[in-house]
């Protein structure tokens, strides 16, 4: 080897030196960034004539694990699903209350059973009755409250779909974009690196919504499709339709076309949908079957407790004074409309102060024209054997024998159970998201120690280089002294 070539050999070496140092500072530098890809440089050696002349740098790589990255984005989904499903329920378990800690809505029945044999025990006390009143008053506002609850959650399931169809839709645009920029660069640069990590991250923001899997094509492309196949981009993204709704109640269903599904080019995505494209996880997931199936199922289990302590309690046989086949102390003020009883359960206005009714009809009866005896308790009996009778229930998946205060701690049971059995699914899904997560990031991302040990060795090799020239330099200046 000539000096000269020594020279060439040595500056190339410092030249690639230069350039594996700024990649290492660039990782340790983005160690914490999410979604960053570990780089490294490609090096090559250089031939002249047959011979080696030096080394140089053919670009930049990502590492990149394409097996990895796809279960954990699947079990981003799965995630994104469980969360949202565990939280929701959480809420509903602890509004309907714990039979156990006696709160919620078995907790105004437990105490209006309690009233009840209060009253029947001192039937004169208008302590009792005031007692008896609120009592009942707590629970059609528990019911009422209840049932708000879940037309809000409905509510608020179908506004979140709406802004996730438009983060999806930009962030499927985003990729489009960000196809078009790789296309025309070198894709071994830094900047194309840097480019394909945004795209990683938009990716894993749709997966968060929808199970998803992607394609790669030439020029560094890639289309986008759904865990079924449907291609939401392919060279240009496709636009996912939804059309928020405004009215949730009972009557409003998805079946009936009263509120909108997920469609892109004509094709059913909502998830439940008799379609083969139809979305099978993700927060899209987890929102259209709360406000589609959980939330419509639990408002039709109210409906079914409210109606039946209406019928209970408005038994002809209870009380004498009131018109035959009339309701009793509780009421559904608008029959005619069917569902959505848990809504409009109210009391009767003939025991009601605020309606112009009088307490005392509590005791003497719902036609009473004037205050009767009081230590008369026949009536109070009649409503606490009604309230406290044992009877058979087959609706809306509240099935068995039931009292009226059984039936609503079967509901909070039926709550509890849909309540552990998602966060028990939610725990078991982290963990794996995790486990995947932690596997990425040892195959992908930025181990700090190994970084500061290649630094070590690029400065070893930067030294050497630097060492040739400074050795060649002196034995040319010798040559020339010669």
């Amino acid at each position: 080897m000539s000096l000269s070539s020594a020279i060439y050999s040595a500056r190339s070496g410092l030249q690639v030196s230069s350039l594996r140092a700024e990649i290492v500072a660039t990782n340790v530098a983005n160690a914490s960034t999410p979604g960053y890809v570990r780089r490294s440089a490609n090096l090559s050696e250089t031939i002249v004539g047959g011979n080696s002349a030096g080394v140089r740098a053919d670009g930049i790589s990502r590492v990149n694990d394409t097996a990895i990255k796809a279960q954990r984005r699947e079990l981003t989904s799965d995630l994104a699903q469980a969360s949202v499903l565990s939280s929701t329920w959480k809420s509903i378990s602890a509004q309907i209350g714990d039979t156990a800690a006696g709160t919620g809505l078995f907790k105004t029945f437990s105490d209006f059973e309690s009233a009840l044999s209060r009253s029947i025990t001192s039937p004169e006390s208008t302590a009792n009755a005031a007692a008896l009143l609120q009592a009942a008053r707590n629970i059609t506002q528990e019911l009422n409250n209840l049932s708000d609850m879940v037309v809000i959650q409905r509510g608020e399931a179908d506004r979140e779909i709406t802004d996730g169809v438009k983060i999806v839709n930009a962030a499927l645009k985003q990729v489009e974009d960000l196809n078009t920029r790789l296309a025309g660069m070198n894709r071994t640069t830094g900047e194309a690196a840097s480019i394909i990590d945004e795209r990683q991250r938009v990716l894993d923001t749709i997966a968060e919504y929808m199970p998803i899997q992607t394609v790669e094509r030439d020029a560094g492309g890639i289309d986008v499709l759904t865990a079924e196949g449907v291609y939401l981009l392919a060279g240009r993204a496709r636009q996912i339709e939804f059309t928020p709704s405004a009215a949730f109640g009972p009557d409003q269903t998805l079946a009936d076309g009263d509120l909108s599904g997920l469609t892109v080019d004509g094709l059913d995505l909502t998830p439940g949908a008799q379609s083969y494209a139809a979305v099978s996880g993700g927060l899209f997931g987890a929102l259209f079957t709360l406000r589609d199936q959980d939330l419509p199922a639990l408002s039709a289990q109210l409906d079914t407790i409210a109606s039946n302590l209406i019928t209970r309690l408005s038994d002809d046989s209870i009380d004498p004074t009131k018109t035959a086949g009339a309701q009793g102390i509780f009421v559904d003020p608008d029959t005619s409309v069917g569902a959505g009883i848990a809504g409009r359960i109210s009391l009767n206005a003939a025991i009601d102060p605020e309606q112009g009714g009088t307490v005392t009809r509590l005791r003497d009866g719902l036609g009473a024209a004037a205050v009767g005896p009081p230590g008369n308790r026949t009536i109070l009996q009649g409503l606490f054997d009604a309230f406290s009778a044992i009877s058979s229930i087959n609706s809306n998946g509240l099935q068995g024998t039931f009292s009226s205060t059984d039936l609503v701690a079967h509901l909070s049971s039926l709550a509890g159970q849909k309540r552990i059995g998602h966060e028990a699914v939610m725990s078991s899904t982290q963990t794996q998201h995790s486990i995947m997560l932690q596997a990425e990031q040892t195959e992908t991302g930025v181990d700090v120690d190994v970084q500061l040990q290649d630094l070590l060795l690029v400065e070893q090799a930067y030294a050497a280089n630097a060492r040739v020239i400074e050795v060649a330099g002196q034995m040319i200046r010798l040559l020339m002294e010669l």
